[in-house]
């Protein structure tokens, strides 16, 4: 900041705590004020010169903020109307004039008033081009997140790019753009419009990567929802076609009652996925066609099968012996290699290892 010269100038004024609202210099806005110590300060203003003091609260859940539940640096403010509604509530209108930072309260009751200190930055001439330089590079940044937002207006962004000084082009950038309180009030708490500029950049650059996450995510979400509204059309094409047929009971009544079992089971993902492609493959089907009766037949394999049926495996050693000496004569070496699988299954208690393969002609006692 030493490039820069301060002028300093001190008044009081009538103070006003805003709840979830950052006040920004050349910002004109209306708020509803509802209660009394804050409509007496607008009293007291409307009285005198109209200036008050708006200044964010810290947590916007507390009606009754106290000197350390208030921001130090707030905007003063120029009452522009007042207008009486229902309930004692009222509605005003402001226009933001300069940002100030609260030097000591002067009086809590019967509202707060306060001295204010307005630094005002004038910048040194060997800052200018450096100055130039990011107000231009602000400026492209915010075109960019004109373009991937739509909540900026065009009258908005052509005041934006006509804003010659770099410390009006902040205040109206961040007053003008979606930002936390937290990071509203940090931009307004910079009194150098170079350093509030480089904040202002910083924030831009980061919610322009979140929009474009957004609008990504956005994307893919819609193109899903057009495929299964695709799928849904055809569906009901096909459905059209075949009952001109006089098919109503063809190819697309038969993957209709798939699809009920399938809502019914309660397969995994993957099964799932699998059971969905194969119906897809059956509607491509003609009618009678060989591989129709396959696909029909793996689905009803797969219905059948108990999926969600759980047994407690039991390896009795001497059992599976006395059952193999009673069932089957000779095959000694047979026998021994099952009583070797049963017994490494029975140590491991794993489901790897080697499959055993009985070969031999019908008969012999394989199964």
């Amino acid at each position: 900041m030493s490039d820069a010269k301060k002028i300093i100038k001190k008044q009081v004024l009538p103070l006003l705590p805003l709840r979830g609202l950052t006040v920004f210099p050349y910002m004109v806005l209306h708020f509803d004020v509802g209660r009394v110590k804050s409509i007496k300060a607008l009293e007291e203003a409307m009285i005198n010169n109209q200036l008050i003091f708006l200044v964010t609260q810290k947590d916007a859940s507390n009606d009754s903020p106290n000197e350390e539940d208030i921001y130090k640096v707030g905007t003063i403010s120029r009452v522009k109307q007042l207008l009486k509604l229902p309930g004692d509530t009222i509605r005003v209108l402001v226009e933001g004039i300069s940002r100030a930072e609260i030097c000591e309260f002067t009086q809590n009751e019967p509202f707060f008033t306060a001295e204010v200190a307005e630094k005002i930055y004038t910048p040194d001439e060997s800052s200018l081009i450096e100055m130039e330089a990011m107000k231009r590079k602000v400026l492209s940044t915010f075109d960019e997140y004109v373009k991937l937002s739509n909540k900026v207006t065009p009258e908005t962004s052509l005041t934006v790019m006509s804003i010659e000084d770099i410390g009006q082009l902040a205040d109206v950038v961040a007053s003008n753009i979606f930002l936390k309180a937290e990071q509203k009030q940090e931009v307004l708490s910079e009194f150098y419009p170079k350093e509030r500029l480089e904040k202002l950049l910083g924030i831009l650059i980061t919610e322009i990567e979140i929009l474009e996450v957004e609008k990504n995510i956005n994307t893919k979400v819609r193109k899903q929802i057009d495929k299964m509204q695709k799928e849904y059309y055809l569906r009901e094409q096909l459905k059209a076609i075949q009952n001109e047929l006089g098919d109503k009971d063809g190819i697309a009544g038969e993957v209709e009652e798939y699809r009920e079992k399938l809502k019914k089971a309660n397969f995994s993902e993957e099964v799932e996925k699998k059971v969905l492609k194969e119906l897809d493959r059956l509607l491509k089907m003609a009618p009678g066609s060989a591989e129709g009766s396959v696909i029909r037949t793996y689905l009803d394999w797969i219905f059948d099968l108990p999926w969600n049926t759980r047994t407690e495996e039991i390896i009795d050693l001497k059992r599976a012996e006395d059952i193999l000496e009673e069932d089957h004569y000779g095959l000694e070496k047979v026998k021994e290699r099952i009583l070797e699988y049963l017994s490494i299954r029975k140590l491991k208690n794993s489901l790897k290892g080697p499959i055993l393969c009985l070969v031999g002609p019908p008969g012999v006692g394989k199964t």
